[in-house]
């Protein structure tokens, strides 16, 4: 396996890492952060104009025809970035929901206005528990002369209250915990009978709970009746795509730990000269590599086709237990300072965290892997 990124790609990094150089600076997504809004449009427009809104998508969606790799070369820089905008709500989840049922000619509509820039995509899936099983969904979707109705409530819904473009998750039949009777829907917000409660997540992203009380939607509004295995897919690219973040922001916090350690004086000399902070450092180097490499492994079988459950369980506890270690780390030689609002340091570890408790923590995936390899169930495609 070639484990290292194509001239194509290293290019697209560069221009990317370059762009938010210059227009995310830390202070710049501070001050998006606190703004009413809470993500910036103009940053948005030039990712789009970057080609980051078409890379992961087909061709004839209006897409680049680009794989899980061109996505983790990218998103490892925006999770560096911390960055607020809606590439993992828009793209990641809800446009690959769309993209994974090309036959629904509605669906493709609405994936072409996210590639184009049109419209932000949001995915209704999260009920409260981490969600890393779609059979775990409770919420109904009940068949009428007219439609569907849709009753029940979503959970942190990232960008839910202003999306566009909602896909959400809905059971047609079945008990929660069942895998058969899920369904994939998508509506154009407002809608009557959904209400949304918007917050800032820990990590400054704006978000939303949604409560379907009675919702109705036409009958073009189911995207796949059997959705399980859809689903899936969505959560499988998704966790190599937050994967690549969480090790982008990991990456950050070991390069300002040892600029930091390099910089800041104690007793007339460097706390780096010091062997436990010297130690401390090593640590976070080892932890950071080995988090890398589990990420590009798993970033070469899936795009091989062959990554499997346990390949993602290994992934999601590798990066969630060793990007803990590495923002404690670098809090811890910070002291105080490290866990005010005026640096980094403390943002960058509560994005980590904030990743290890989407789609099963650390705990969770460690006992999938401690217990064996799950049902067998399709590997994440190469598109």
């Amino acid at each position: 396996m070639d484990f290292s990124f194509t001239e194509e790609q290293a290019l697209l990094r560069d221009s990317v890492s370059q762009y938010l150089q210059r227009h995310y600076t830390f202070e710049d997504r501070q001050t998006v952060v606190r703004s009413k809004v809470g993500w910036s449009r103009e940053v948005w427009q030039g990712l789009g104009r970057l080609g980051l809104y078409a890379l992961p998508f087909p061709e004839e969606t209006g897409g680049l025809g680009g794989s899980i790799v061109d996505v983790v070369a990218t998103a490892e820089l925006l999770g560096a970035h911390m960055l607020v905008e809606p590439y993992v709500a828009s793209i990641v989840l809800a446009g690959a929901a769309l993209a994974a049922v090309p036959e629904h000619a509605d669906a493709a509509h609405r994936l072409r206005r996210i590639v184009a820039g049109e419209a932000i995509g949001a995915f209704a899936h999260e009920e409260g528990s981490g969600m890393p099983d779609p059979a775990l969904v409770a919420t109904r979707a009940k068949r009428t002369a007219n439609g569907y109705v849709l009753a029940g409530e979503k959970k942190v819904v990232l960008h839910g209250a202003d999306a566009d473009i909602l896909v959400l998750s809905a059971r047609l039949h079945g008990q929660r915990g069942d895998p058969d009777g899920l369904a994939l829907f998508v509506v154009d917000p407002p809608a009557a009978g959904i209400a949304a409660t918007p917050f800032v997540t820990v990590d400054g992203r704006r978000a939303a709970h949604l409560r379907f009380d009675d919702a109705e939607l036409g009958p073009d509004a189911l995207l796949a009746a059997d959705a399980h295995d859809v689903i899936l897919k969505v959560l499988d690219r998704a966790i190599v795509a937050l994967a690549a973040e969480a090790v982008g922001a990991m990456g950050e916090l070991l390069h300002r730990t040892a600029e930091y350690a390099a910089t800041r004086e104690q007793f007339g000399v460097p706390i780096g000269t010091f062997q436990a902070v010297a130690h401390r450092l090593a640590d976070m180097k080892i932890a950071y590599v080995k988090a890398r490499s589990t990420l590009l492994y798993t970033t070469a079988l899936a795009e091989a086709g062959q990554a499997e459950p346990h390949d993602l369980a290994v992934l999601k506890a590798q990066v969630g237990r060793l990007g803990r270690m590495i923002g404690e780390s670098a809090i811890q030689t910070h002291g105080g300072v490290g866990m005010t609002d005026e640096l980094p340091i403390g943002h960058l570890h509560k994005r980590i965290l904030v990743i290890d408790a989407m789609f099963g923590t650390t705990d969770h995936h460690l006992r999938t892997v401690g217990g064996g390899r799950p049902e067998p169930r399709p590997a994440i495609p190469v598109g």
